[in-house]
């Protein structure tokens, strides 16, 4: 794979790794990538949004690509330092997703190299945004859209979410849903003369215990729901049977369904478990975020599919690309680090894959020579 020769990602990545920016608190980062970009990518339209930083080329070529990445992480374990150890970098944030920052300034540094102009493929815009990792409410895109769209326009973008330097094609939806069990009190000595609303819960656990996710294949990528109970809470004092009981339950559903259809068949799956007694067992949807459909048809994910080397897969989590595809965008997960290593105490993400993913983005922006 040709192209520019990689610079010290490793070492970028590491003085992100070196800013606290749990999310909410992200100001400090934010300074720094926008004095960087300001000092070695000065050729970029580039704003500041609160704590948000975009930034843009204006080539005029027909093909706009936007590269997303957020610069909250979650609270750290234990793993607040950088730590380089040979030709690994471990650290808060390494992984998910200051890896994949450290990428995008990289490129947006070549895209503002004057020398390079005629160059690139497609335009780019470069967003970097605050708090992925809390309520979808608070994030930065929801700021950047209301305050400047026009850093949200283009015509694909990519999320630089840890994929091991292979593309994460589209993501699941997810939902929080709420099972409430209805009973009587009574007194625990003469539990006959009421009816136990946390017993009732116990073959709608079962169930879930037996569930079997679909696997519905979409694009060449298989997606993997899942249902999960995450707490349960009821009672009323150690002598009283108690007339209620809640459950609430996590539940990924793949892109080939709506929030309303995923929900509706969960519903009648919960209230089957339990012999159809909707009077005692409420089902209700609390939250969702919608989920996204691979969108690899488009070229610039296409070509970024071929430039990977390796078959798409399908992303299990929910993304940022829900956000642009339910605004026409179509959008993958592209980036360096190991998904399974989030949101741990040993985050840590390799020089080589930085490496290969930048070289891999190169190749879908530069024409080749």
């Amino acid at each position: 794979m040709s192209g520019p020769t990689p610079p010290d990602l490793l070492g970028r990545t590491a003085e992100l790794v070196a800013i606290p920016s749990v999310s909410h608190q992200e100001k400090e980062l934010a300074d720094f990538v926008e004095s960087w970009l300001a000092r070695e990518a000065s050729g970029l339209a580039l704003a500041r949004i609160g704590d948000n930083v975009c930034a843009r080329t204006d080539f005029g070529r027909p093909l706009r690509l936007i590269l997303a990445g957020h610069l909250d992480t979650v609270p750290p374990n234990g793993n607040e330092a950088a730590r380089v150890e040979g030709e690994w970098l471990a650290g808060l944030g390494s992984v998910d997703m200051k890896g994949g920052v450290a990428l995008f300034m990289e490129i947006a540094r070549l895209a503002a190299d004057p020398r390079l102009r005629s160059s690139f493929a497609c335009d780019l815009t470069f967003v970097f945004y605050v708090c992925e990792e809390v309520d979808q409410a608070y994030s930065g895109l929801l700021q950047i859209e209301e305050a400047a769209p026009a850093f949200l326009r283009g015509d694909a973008a990519v999320l630089g979410e840890p994929t091991g330097a292979r593309v994460e094609a589209g993501c699941q939806g997810v939902m929080r849903v709420v099972v409430e069990a209805r009973g009587e009190r009574a007194h625990t000595a003469r539990p006959w003369m009421g009816e136990n609303a946390i017993h009732r819960l116990a073959p709608v656990l079962a169930a879930l215990g037996e569930y079997e996710g679909r696997r519905p294949v979409i694009d060449g990528c298989e997606y993997r729901e899942a249902l999960q109970a995450v707490a349960v809470s009821g009672g009323v004092a150690n002598n009283v049977v108690p007339d209620s009981a809640r459950l609430v339950l996590n539940h990924r559903f793949a892109p080939d369904r709506d929030a309303a259809e995923a929900f509706e068949e969960l519903r009648a799956f919960l209230l089957s478990s339990a012999g159809g007694a909707e009077g005692s067992l409420v089902v209700s949807l609390e939250n969702h975020s919608a989920p996204a459909a691979p969108g690899l048809a488009h070229p610039l994910l296409a070509g970024l599919v071929a430039a990977s080397g390796e078959a798409p897969r399908a992303k299990l989590g929910w993304t940022d690309v829900s956000f642009f595809a339910a605004r026409g965008l179509p959008a993958a997960n592209f980036g360096p680090g190991e998904a399974t290593l989030a949101h741990t105490a040993g985050e840590r993400v390799e020089r080589a894959e930085l490496e290969r993913a930048f070289r891999t983005l190169c190749t879908v922006i530069l024409r080749a020579s």
